[in-house]
């Protein structure tokens, strides 16, 4: 599989205060303590690929919102975990049914160290409806390393779908349809209809958010 690369990109648009620079790159704004970034890419060499064009680092928190998935759709967040990118790393699963994330914020994930993340979406065989007791129809276990663009489920269900569920595992990820820059958000449309958008919140330090607040208007009375 071909490894990601990321690169970063020069910042467009800025406030100079004294001794101060605020940077907010394209697609971004500085608010709340954050610089809220949609700056995000569609990889051209895999059209199915979404990445951040600035490398997410410890510290950021990446939001993911699906805002339609199909049925038989996963959505899937994976980072880079060999140098090579041979193997990655699940970080969360989104499907119709929610995602796999354990906490209470399931559309956000807190990045804990540097690394090459990506999203992608892929179709699994499913279920019309419960294949044993106390089944459900979708999966919600998965290897937690494979190949990158390689989402393998497991427990109970793949047990009812052996044969569709290998044949899946060799067809590409579904392809990106549309893109677009939306405020501070990157929003994604995908062949068949599935739609999410994503965001980057990097906090400021301390100097920047007070030189942030310092140019913010008063408070109304």
């Amino acid at each position: 599989m071909a490894c990601f690369v990321l690169y970063g990109v020069p910042a467009a648009a800025q406030t100079v205060l004294p001794r101060i620079t605020v940077t907010a790159p394209p697609a971004s704004k500085v608010s709340g303590g954050y610089l809220r970034s949609g700056d995000f890419k569609v990889d051209p060499r895999m059209p199915y690929v979404v990445f951040a064009a600035e490398p997410l680092i410890a510290g950021d928190i990446l939001t993911v919102q699906p805002m339609h998935l199909n049925d038989d759709e996963y959505l899937v967040l994976q980072e880079c975990a060999s140098t090579d990118c041979r193997v990655a790393k699940l970080v969360r699963v989104w499907s119709v049914e929610g995602s796999t994330s354990v906490n209470n914020k399931p559309d956000q994930i807190w990045i804990k160290r540097e690394n090459k993340y990506f999203l992608w979406l892929k179709r699994l065989p499913g279920f019309i409806s419960p294949p044993c007791e106390g089944c459900g129809t979708h999966y919600s276990s998965f290897a937690l390393e494979s190949p990158p663009l390689v989402l393998e489920p497991n427990g109970t269900l793949t047990a009812f779908n052996v044969a569709r569920l290998e044949a899946a595992k060799s067809a590409d990820p579904i392809l990106v349809k549309s893109q677009r820059h939306d405020g501070t958000y990157f929003n994604v449309t995908y062949v068949g209809g599935t739609r999410i958008r994503v965001q980057r919140l990097r906090a400021l330090s301390a100097e920047q958010a007070n030189a942030e607040e310092s140019t913010s208007p008063p408070p109304r009375p």
